[in-house]
């Protein structure tokens, strides 16, 4: 759950982050997310037991929510020209893909030579750093008409993932015909259900289905499942 509540958290959290920076601010999220991630990197490193360190890492999750999509949004508004997106848009592409391959190994390597504790406090400078050039060099942006919050999807966000999430994993130990598995399966289901109904029929849906018709986007979207589960059962390897 140290990796899983983290996960769960951030996934659920992705859209109404990007819709909270189109609002209050792009800059304003991206910084908050920032100090939010370093202060509950700061607490995990100070966590004294495993319930406080799963509690610290959603707290982690909470800022890096705001991150990766406030993040591109950044991108594609302040280099407007296409040349240069598109080099803008590689180069974090790029810092992505070797942080992901070289995390594990580094991550690996002070936990075993320092404490696990270490990983956390690496974040730190890191944090402080980004949040001065963040302040210094990314200008504020705003969409210039941004959808209005839709707290009923986002809560059937969370119902759905957490559930299913939790069903999977404690599965194995409480039984798939548990009382408790089957109850959080059906409560996934049923959110599941309702998410479509309910965002469907909203003007300003916090997940809008219409993007699904398009065969390039649910392709993309496919491959990128795909991909993310064979990277994380490789990185669990």
């Amino acid at each position: 759950w140290t990796t899983d509540a983290y996960l769960i958290v951030l996934a659920a959290l992705l859209m109404l982050a990007g819709s909270a920076g189109d609002r209050l601010g792009r800059r304003r999220v991206f910084q908050a997310g920032l100090a939010l991630f370093t202060l509950g990197s700061l607490l995990c490193g100070l966590a004294p037991d495993l319930r406080w360190l799963i509690a610290f890492r959603i707290v982690q999750a909470v800022g890096a929510s705001m991150l990766n999509p406030v993040a591109m949004s950044i991108i594609t508004n302040t280099f407007s020209a296409p040349r240069e997106r598109a080099r803008a848009i590689g180069v974090w592409g790029a810092v992505m893909g070797v942080a992901m391959a070289v995390g594990p190994m580094v991550g690996g390597a002070l936990v075993q030579g320092i404490g696990w504790r270490s990983i956390f406090w690496l974040n730190l400078p890191i944090g402080l750093a980004a949040l001065v050039c963040a302040a210094r060099f990314v200008p504020e942006s705003r969409a210039p008409r941004p959808r209005r919050l839709d707290p009923v999807g986002q809560f059937l966000v969370i119902v759905l993932m957490g559930c299913l999430t939790y069903a999977i994993i404690e599965g194995p130990n409480t039984g798939w015909t548990a009382p408790r598995t089957l109850g959080c399966a059906v409560a996934a289901l049923v959110a599941l259900l309702a998410l479509l109904r309910y965002e469907s029929r909203r003007h300003e849906p916090l997940v809008d289905l219409r993007v699904f018709r398009s065969a390039g986007f649910s392709g993309a979207s496919a491959m990128a499942v795909c991909s993310f589960f064979v990277l994380g059962g490789f990185l669990f390897l």
